[in-house]
């Protein structure tokens, strides 16, 4: 998982439980790095489109701006 998190510039995580993991794990990692919790329950299946239409409405202005 480091890994993933060092090429990245934003983190997106779904519930903040996800973002409290995250955090207490990699934080060291997370230093210079944007997360944002799109408050997404995380009780979709894999992708679901309701998931997916969602996701492309919350997560799609954070990537205009980059």
């Amino acid at each position: 998982m480091p890994g993933q998190i060092a090429w990245a510039t934003i983190v997106f995580v779904m519930e903040k439980v996800h973002l409290r993991r995250l955090r207490s794990r990699f934080s060291r990692h997370l230093h210079d790095k944007r997360v944002i919790c799109l408050d997404i329950a995380d009780n979709y299946a894999y992708m679901q489109p309701e998931l997916i239409e969602l996701l492309e409405k919350k997560v799609g202005p954070f990537l205009r701006h980059v």
